[in-house]
């Protein structure tokens, strides 16, 4: 039986920590690509030469080009420019910044990629996610249920980990969910938020719980603060449960940033809300009932996610 096959477009932090995942849990063959073409290969060796030590058996290759990504099922696409410090400013920039330059580099990817795995499903990790997800859309040609982006599982691991921390419990016993594009404007739900079944305002004070909710919107700036780069381990393992979902047709409840036909009021539009993932990508869309507070912060995240699509010209 032929194992599968994942291609990680984009051997930098990120891609090169999903390989990582992905060898960990030996998920499947997987073929890194980059445009510096020893990147590819030097990181795919180094991992491969891991196997023997940590008791995977999987065919990791690297390389510049896409032909060796055929039948690929799955693509990962991390390519673009990150968010680093100005070495002269010392600014960083906003992630609205990157989406010209980052739709050229993704858009060629996005061509490059389905060429060569038609039904494969994309899964996009570029910044700024949620155009970058429109990007991929209209330049792959596929269906838009298989093009996903990755945020709020990344957003909703980052809520998670800050309300274990907070009240010294397991993350594994902490449940909840954030909604809405990925960044300063997430929507957290902390109605639908528990550890263990225990509402969690139960458990906190409310400020504890809003320092919360703004340390997790700002929770990439935070480590690029500290890193002067964005972080990986957090986004590539979150990359990785959908990617998992996929191949194993999980059925998993992730939230997602899906192309949206109506729901939740909106219209052709990505934006993080709670998927169903599995084989077929995201197989339905689930529609919460939200406050009037919360629909209003959905209503403002959607704003946000479409003045950054409008720079686009699609």
């Amino acid at each position: 039986m032929a194992r599968n096959k994942v291609t990680i477009v984009g051997a930098g932090n990120v891609g090169a920590t999903c390989a990582h995942w992905i060898a960990s849990k030996e998920l499947a063959d997987v073929v890194l690509v980059d445009i510096i073409e020893g990147a590819a290969k030097g990181k795919a060796l180094d991992l491969a030469q891991s196997g023997p030590v940590m008791n995977f058996d999987l065919d990791i290759v690297g390389s510049k080009d896409y032909e060796l990504t055929a039948g690929s099922d799955v693509v990962v696409i991390t390519a673009g420019v990150p968010r680093k410090k100005d070495p002269v400013t010392g600014q960083f920039p906003s992630r609205d910044d990157l989406v010209k330059t980052n739709q050229s580099i993704v858009g060629e990817v996005a061509r490059q990629v389905a060429a060569y795995s038609p039904d494969a499903v994309l899964i996009v990790v570029s910044n700024p996610l949620d155009a970058m997800c429109h990007v991929v859309l209209a330049e792959s040609g596929f269906p838009s249920e298989r093009v996903i982006g990755q945020a709020g599982a990344l957003d909703t691991a980052r809520y998670k980990t800050f309300i274990a921390m907070e009240l010294g419990v397991s993350v594994r016993d902490v449940h909840g969910i954030v909604l809405g594009g990925h960044g300063d404007t997430m929507v957290p739900l902390p109605r639908h938020t528990s550890v263990a079944g225990i509402p969690v305002r139960e458990l906190m004070a409310e400020d504890k719980l809003q320092a919360i909710i703004d340390r997790t919107a700002k929770g990439g700036g935070e480590i690029v603060g500290l890193l002067g780069y964005s972080g990986f381990y957090a986004p590539a393992a979150g990359t990785i449960e959908m990617v998992e979902a996929v191949l194993k047709d999980q059925k998993r409840v992730i939230p997602s940033a899906v192309y949206l036909t109506g729901q939740y009021g909106y219209e052709k539009l990505y934006i993080g809300v709670p998927a169903v993932i599995g084989a077929g990508g995201v197989e339905r869309v689930i529609e919460m009932e939200l406050s009037s507070d919360e629909k209003a912060m959905l209503d403002h995240s959607a704003e946000a996610v479409q003045s950054v699509v409008a720079v686009l010209g699609y």
